[in-house]
């Protein structure tokens, strides 16, 4: 029996993590196992390594090469230690962050070529591709608002500036346009709204 692996992509402060949630509580009230985890993280290794890169000041430079490999780092354990036995077993993977976020933050916003993103994602993955990736869209300035409303401390990534984030979100509108996995839902939505969607949606390919 195979499990289902679905992803949550999109910029800082679309949604994602909440309607990933409220999937997952849905799922269990339907009686599935659920597994919930996070990229970067996900393994005690990964989960050192996004310390290393997410909780220091945007003055902790590192060279867009060594980010991508830490990021391929823990995606290769993540997948290795807790996806892959996870879907072998019929579980429900739900995942804050895949390798499409690599695609667009290391990929497009800091213009490493794509046949080497390409190239590093396809070792790490090992084959392990999502069968559905939701996108809640929202704006640049939407997405600035939101993380300045909830008056915590930025992580390394969050102080980018708002170019930076202009060249995410339109990474992610062409792969959403590109790929079928993809369900982009509009994320300036009622948040109950956002999830009747993507659970009509998650019914209507899997159930």
């Amino acid at each position: 029996m195979s499990g289902i692996f679905v992803t949550f992509e999109g910029i800082e402060g679309c949604g994602k993590s909440t309607q990933l949630n409220m999937l997952a509580n849905w799922l269990r009230e339907e009686g599935k196992d659920v597994i919930v985890t996070r990229e970067p993280g996900g393994t005690n290794l990964g989960e050192r390594i996004r310390d290393l890169l997410l909780n220091g000041s945007k003055n902790d430079v590192f060279s867009a090469r060594a980010e991508i490999l830490l990021f391929e780092a823990s995606r290769a354990q993540h997948i290795d230690e807790k996806i892959l036995p996870a879907i072998k077993s019929g579980k429900f993977v739900l995942c804050d962050r895949f390798f499409d976020s690599t695609v667009v933050y290391q990929g497009v916003a800091r213009a490493i070529d794509a046949r080497t993103v390409q190239f590093l994602n396809d070792f790490a993955l090992s084959g392990c591709i999502p069968d559905m990736t939701v996108f809640p869209n929202i704006s640049v300035a939407e997405s600035f608002r939101r993380i300045a409303s909830e008056n915590g401390s930025r992580d390394r990534i969050e102080q980018e500036d708002e170019s930076f984030f202009e060249k995410i979100r339109g990474g992610y509108l062409k792969l959403a346009e590109e790929n079928d996995r993809f369900f982009m839902v509009d994320g300036i939505d009622d948040v109950k709204i956002i999830h009747k969607k993507i659970r009509n949606e998650f019914t209507k390919r899997f159930f």
